[in-house]
């Protein structure tokens, strides 16, 4: 069903790193989001008046708000299509941000009315009343949200849309507080015990939490959240593919929307290499890296030696001591200042997030004090430096 709807109302969807594809794709989800909440508050409301059920109608209320979010991804995500322009030449990707946060502050704000109306419902139950059909109503509205769950998942992951996969959390959450509003009922109908309110309590708690849950993952990229380590590998990758490039470190990824990124990054090159000739690789990188990736990269030229046995013996060296104190340390940057008594050891070190200052001034002293027993001339200026990305490049 789900790769039908895709080839009929997607153009090109298998081009999913395109911008107009990418919109069409989160048409598609708000459309089907749209229909299929209204259809399920329609019944969910009759169903909920018909029984006098608190639980049913505060489900109800729930499939109005995803309905409501849905027309406010549709309206996000038209507008972050709109081009870039002279107040804001990255575009308005960050758009599709705002409107999910916008959608589970609204969400949080129902539940919360369902939560003060439950609590009501607790203090002051009302008498109940048991269909079959109510049950048969349930079983599906069940049937479809686990359906829109994998339907917005799917998409979710081929575009990599964070909306479109909390979209699906928020759906799978659904048919818990569904199941259990189906549990109030047939307790009802076995036993003639009203837990009615209860099952509503729950059911407000579930949706503020969907909400919350919402806000978290759609304001970490406008907060501005580490490189996601598949990224990181991804552009790493692409660069140091090029002859001429030795390495690469320093990544930074600006995020302007789904699909819409600006990076920069260091790439390492022979220092015996025309500069002429180093320049056209970097040029030559950047254009395809936006070409295929439709990542705006900069990169920054690092002239390293590469045929100086000297500095190829030192960086073995540190490389050994690094690993002995701890795998996920890395450094860049050597520069070899050679002296009669002293040679000077010039380099980033590169950290976990876990490392306080405290930890840094003790690595610091270890490395150099491991370095000095390699040979009395060594003498470490090392400087200390965080990742960009979500993990350490070690562990990726």
């Amino acid at each position: 069903m789900t790769e039908r709807l895709v080839k009929w109302f997607v153009k090109d969807y298998e081009n999913t790193e395109n911008a107009d594809v990418r919109t069409a794709y989160g048409v598609l989800s708000s459309m089907v989001g749209i229909g299929c909440n209204l259809l399920l508050f329609a019944a969910k409301l009759f169903l909920g008046l018909m029984v006098h059920s608190i639980s049913v109608m505060a489900d109800a209320f729930n499939n109005l708000s995803d309905a409501a979010s849905s027309i406010i991804s549709f309206i996000g995500v038209k507008m972050a299509q709109k081009p870039a322009d002279e107040d804001h030449p990255f575009g308005h990707g960050r758009i599709e941000y705002i409107s999910a946060f916008i959608v589970a502050f609204f969400v949080i704000q129902v539940g919360f009315s369902l939560f003060k109306s439950s609590v009501g419902k607790i203090h002051t139950p009302q008498e109940m009343a048991y269909s079959q059909i109510s049950i048969v109503i349930l079983l599906i509205s069940i049937g479809i949200k686990l359906w829109m769950g994998m339907f917005n998942r799917t998409l979710g992951k081929r575009i990599h849309s964070t909306v479109m996969m909390a979209t699906a959390a928020d759906s799978l959450g659904d048919v818990a507080t569904t199941s259990a509003t189906m549990v109030s009922l047939i307790v009802f109908g076995l036993w003639g015990v009203n837990i009615d309110g209860i099952i509503g309590l729950a059911v407000s708690v579930a949706v503020m939490v969907a909400g919350i849950n919402i806000a978290r993952d759609t304001l970490a990229p406008l907060i501005g959240q580490a490189i996601d380590p598949k990224v990181y590998r991804e552009i790493k990758e692409f660069v140091e593919q090029y002859e001429g490039i030795v390495g690469t470190h320093d990544l930074i990824v600006h995020n302007y929307g789904p699909s819409k990124s600006m990076a920069s990054i260091h790439a390492e090159v022979p220092s015996d290499e025309n500069i002429q000739v180093s320049h056209e690789i970097v040029d030559t990188i950047e254009r395809e890296c936006l070409r295929k990736l439709g990542v705006f990269l900069v990169i920054h030229m690092d002239p390293v030696e590469t045929h100086n046995e000297q500095v190829t013996a030192i960086k073995e060296q540190i490389g050994r001591v690094l690993e002995g104190l701890d795998s996920r340390l890395e450094f860049h940057d050597l520069r070899v200042v050679d002296g009669t008594r002293r040679v000077n050891l010039i380099f980033d070190l590169v950290v976990p997030r876990d490392y306080n200052e405290a930890m840094r001034d003790t690595l610091r002293v270890r490395v150099s004090e491991e370095m000095h027993r390699q040979d009395e001339r060594f003498c470490c200026i090392i400087t200390i430096e965080n990742s960009f990305c979500a993990e350490s490049p070690e562990s990726i």
